[in-house]
């Protein structure tokens, strides 16, 4: 049977809300001889890393992570991850509305255009690829009106296609929730049901992937 590289399949919210974790960035850094630095990034793109063990409270929670870690083989399948803090393309504690994010103006020529979540303002903003966002939560707007249809989602992807191109000009914005592809990062469990008890969380390590 052919195992697939990547499952659609979310880890138990119940305990994703209780990991934590975040952004992790590569730098490098050269210190000169005259005291200056030079500081250079290997990666585009921030990589999340995140720690499940601090979001299991019973033996339950334990059982259901032992059952998605072995349908998962370990680290073989990757699988969607719900950010507690980022998961949303609006403003924490804010609803997601169809004007949150830019993600392209028309050409009249273009239909595909890709979801994206924007970081800071002005030219240093970063913008960051959303690949895995949860469709029924999707909204669209053109030059400020909503729009609701004439569009699909293609929710492993992140790409949003017109069935017309949007005529040249016309600023799109979209709202959205959104998971985070990643993989566990061991390929063993090491749980102690007596330590456990006695208070000591185990560790389940996640990591962010380019499925």
């Amino acid at each position: 049977m052919s195992i697939p590289s990547f499952s659609e399949e979310r880890f138990p919210l119940r305990i994703a809300f209780g990991t934590s974790g975040g952004p992790e960035r590569r730098t490098e850094i050269v210190r000169l001889s005259t005291g200056f630095e030079t500081r250079n990034q290997r990666h585009r793109h921030s990589f999340r890393r995140y720690d499940a063990g601090s979001g299991v409270k019973s033996i339950g929670d334990l059982v259901a992570v032992l059952d998605f870690f072995e349908a998962r083989r370990g680290k073989l399948v990757g699988f969607r991850f719900r950010d507690p803090l980022d998961h949303g393309s609006a403003r924490p504690g804010s609803s997601v509305s169809p004007f949150d994010q830019a993600i392209g103006t028309g050409d009249g020529a273009t239909r595909v255009f890709a979801l994206q979540k924007s970081y800071g303002t002005g030219a240093g903003a970063y913008l960051r690829p959303i690949e895995k966002p949860v469709a029924d939560t999707l909204r669209l707007a053109g030059s400020g009106a909503e729009l609701g249809r004439g569009f699909s989602l293609d929710e492993t992807t992140g790409l949003v296609t017109f069935a017309t191109a949007p005529a040249a000009g016309v600023q799109l914005t979209a709202g959205f929730e959104f998971d985070v592809p990643v993989r566990f990062d061991v390929d063993q469990l090491v749980v102690n049901l007596a330590a456990f008890e006695a208070g000591d969380i185990p560790s389940i390590p996640l990591t962010e992937i380019r499925p």
